[in-house]
């Protein structure tokens, strides 16, 4: 946990980790769904889930390339895992 803080720390100041959270356990949450004009709310736990969520990262990046090497590090530093890259909506200026 303290090589993983450390590389938090680093990051950030480096500037290209600009946030990054846990997710608490499925069992805290709930799912929200509109289907023919009716909400269904389930709470968590999600037992049928095969993926689910344990946390995020924003990062800034130049190329996809940059994001994987850095995602390489993290995930050596946190032991293994896997992770996906997705890019992030940005409405044109």
């Amino acid at each position: 946990m303290a090589e993983m803080g450390k590389l938090i720390e680093e990051s950030m100041q480096q500037g290209w980790l600009l946030a990054t959270e846990g997710c608490m356990p499925s069992a805290t949450g709930a799912r929200v769904r509109l289907a023919d004009g009716k909400f269904l709310v389930t709470d968590g736990p999600f037992a049928e889930t095969k993926e689910l969520v344990g946390g995020f990262a924003i990062i800034q990046a130049n190329s996809k390339q940059q994001v994987v090497e850095h995602v390489k590090h993290f995930l050596q530093v946190a032991g293994g895992g896997e992770t996906e890259i997705r890019q992030l909506y940005e409405a044109p200026a």
